[in-house]
């Protein structure tokens, strides 16, 4: 059946919104009706990308604060620099519309606490496009834990380590908001590519949460390195004193006793990985360059030492049944096919009228892990609690909405239904 036409308007064309915009623009039910940058260029390559995708013409907008004052427009993704995103979802959810915003960390505890104040009190949804929530090797890994076969989980690790030294150094000349935040702030800038994932696999903020943490930084070389090479000596931030360090270590500690390793790793020279690694009293995986690697006490011979076992052959076993679904009707999109589904989710929520899979309270913990995190470092180390945002809901949570998209559990059911009709 297809889905009605729900009207959307996009905040923030960047490289990364105008790539977004073309992907949300092929979920069914998407109709985007008003776009807006406050650069004028970046909103003109935004009309023009729907002209080209669906014929019609959305109206252009400047100020995003007269987009928000439609009636007609329901939801709004939010693409801008980071330390933009939660006012502009506070904004939007006071105007009555649903927020999407994309992922960045917060740059205090009060905006994250206005995020959630604005949801509660609006009803509107702000969800975080968490994407690697969905890629396919987390979603096959979360069945698995779900059926119990990496038993009780115990410690979990993750990070962002990406060399992103010409994009950040590059910040002016791209209009790219990181430059800036290597430039004055010191922590983990970046956390939610792993913790997403992770916080669903242990259930925060249904069962669990995080309690507290600890960061520390180490010294920043690799940008004046790159620079030097790069632009030459006399370049005018060649020898900038950049805040961040390039490798910042985050620990955390949750209620049900689990703990949680995160790396920041962006300004040094090195292949791309999140570094996932899940350990439970009856198995373990780790990512590595060839899909992972896996043990499992069901996999190994007793008595004999463990070994590893390469994770693609397991994973094909233990598919999540989304991307099952998703293999069948052709994967697309950017990341490996992972942005298409984050956002199929969101438009989902606010088409059918059901709480996103990534709700307020996820969005804001996970986000406050970054200004907790310059927090911890700025006192050599120092562990600082990690606020409540549920205020004890945690504890007992009204139902999670299940269905396809679902992240508090695989929603079997509903793939046999689809597969049946």
């Amino acid at each position: 059946m297809e889905k009605k036409k729900t009207n959307f308007g996009i905040i923030g064309l960047g490289g990364r919104g105008q790539g977004m915009l073309g992907e949300f623009l092929d979920v069914p039910g998407v109709r985007v009706v008003a776009v807006c940058d406050k650069y004028a260029d970046r909103a003109q390559a935004g009309v023009r990308i729907v002209q080209e995708e669906t014929g019609e013409t959305p109206d252009m907008y400047l100020d995003y604060k007269q987009l928000l004052q439609r009636d007609d427009i329901e939801a709004v993704l939010i693409m801008t620099t980071w330390i933009t995103h939660a006012r502009i979802a506070v904004d939007a959810m006071r105007a009555g519309k649903h927020a999407a915003i994309e992922v960045g960390g917060a740059a205090s505890i009060e905006e994250c606490w206005q995020m959630v104040r604005a949801s509660e009190e609006t009803g509107k949804y702000c969800m975080l496009l968490e994407n690697c929530c969905y890629d396919r090797n987390e979603m096959a890994l979360f069945n698995m834990v779900k059926q119990g076969m990496f038993g009780e989980i115990v410690h979990l690790e993750g990070g962002y380590r990406h060399d992103l030294r010409s994009e950040i150094t590059l910040g002016r000349e791209n209009r790219h908001g990181r430059l800036f935040n290597f430039m004055h702030r010191n922590g983990e800038l970046y956390p939610t590519h792993q913790l997403g994932p992770i916080c669903k696999l242990i259930n925060i903020n249904r069962g669990n949460r995080m309690l507290s943490l600890c960061s520390i930084t180490s010294k920043s070389r690799g940008l004046n390195v790159w620079l030097r090479d790069n632009k030459g000596a006399d370049y005018d931030i060649t020898e900038y004193p950049f805040n961040e360090g390039d490798v910042t270590t985050t620990m955390i500690r949750c209620a049900n006793g689990e703990t949680i390793t995160l790396h920041h790793d962006c300004s040094l020279p090195r292949p791309y990985s999140r570094d996932y690694v899940i350990e439970g009293t009856r198995g373990i995986f780790q990512e590595n360059s060839h899909g992972g690697e896996i043990y499992l006490d069901t996999l190994g011979e007793k008595g004999r030492e463990p070994e590893w076992f390469e994770f693609p052959p397991v994973r094909e076993k233990y598919e999540h049944p989304l991307w099952s679904k998703y293999t069948r009707e052709g994967v697309h999109g950017g990341h490996g096919g992972m942005d298409f589904l984050v956002l199929s989710a969101f438009a989902e929520s606010v088409i059918e009228g059901h709480e996103p899979p990534i709700d307020v309270y996820d969005t804001a913990a996970w986000m406050a892990v970054t200004c907790l995190s310059e927090q911890s470092a700025a006192m050599g180390g120092q562990p600082v609690p990690i606020p409540d945002f549920t205020n004890g809901m945690w504890i007992d949570r009204a139902p999670y909405h299940r269905g396809l998209y679902c992240l508090g559990e695989v929603c079997t059911d509903f793939f046999k239904t689809e597969e049946q009709a």
